[in-house]
């Protein structure tokens, strides 16, 4: 649970350590704004899982590419930004195919590594949906890299996992990899 006053005091006291005025014309209503903006990127929104039964007995990969994907970097508390590639190999159930943003966009809104982002969606798919595999490959860019640091702007950061069949099976996962960069 945010607390969101001791998030806009937290706000205010940071611009007076930087030498800034909160109280100033210009900077009276930033620490509010600033503890709204953190506590709607870091609250998940709820949704229902919604399956369906694989009668046709579709066994073919489903992807679902370029889901835009935003977080919050934990090292910098910095965003970071790009597309998300989610797929997977139906077994018993299909997924409703917006549930597999709802499914990024949950674990995004956190301070996150991309590493872990990437992995906990397939995991949640993995453990949810129990398809014979999973992969997810996340694209981002990092402003804690880009604006600051090295400020190696335009770098993205790839990261994938893959499990079952898209981890195991050279042709499924050859077969992922290319769908996902067609």
């Amino acid at each position: 649970m945010i607390d969101a006053e001791g998030a806009r005091q937290a706000v205010a006291d940071l611009l007076k350590a930087l030498g800034r005025d909160p109280y100033s014309p210009h900077l009276a209503d930033t620490p509010r704004r600033v503890a709204e903006a953190y506590s709607e990127l870091l609250t998940p929104r709820s949704f229902n899982l919604t399956t369906f039964s694989n009668d046709e007995g579709y066994d073919e990969l489903v992807l679902a590419r370029g889901i835009p994907v935003q977080s919050l970097c934990e090292h910098h508390m910095l965003p970071f930004h790009g597309v998300a590639h989610v797929g997977y190999l139906p077994g018993e159930r299909i997924l409703g195919l917006s549930k597999l943003a709802r499914v990024v966009e949950m674990f995004a809104r956190d301070l996150q590594v991309q590493e872990r982002l990437t992995k906990q969606v397939a995991d949640w798919l993995q453990e949810h949906l129990r398809p014979k595999g999973v992969g997810v490959v996340i694209e981002a860019e990092h402003l804690c890299m880009t604006l600051r640091g090295v400020r190696a702007n335009g770098s993205r950061t790839v990261t994938s996992a893959l499990q079952g069949v898209l981890r195991n099976d050279p042709a499924s996962r050859q077969e992922f990899f290319t769908l996902v960069h067609a």
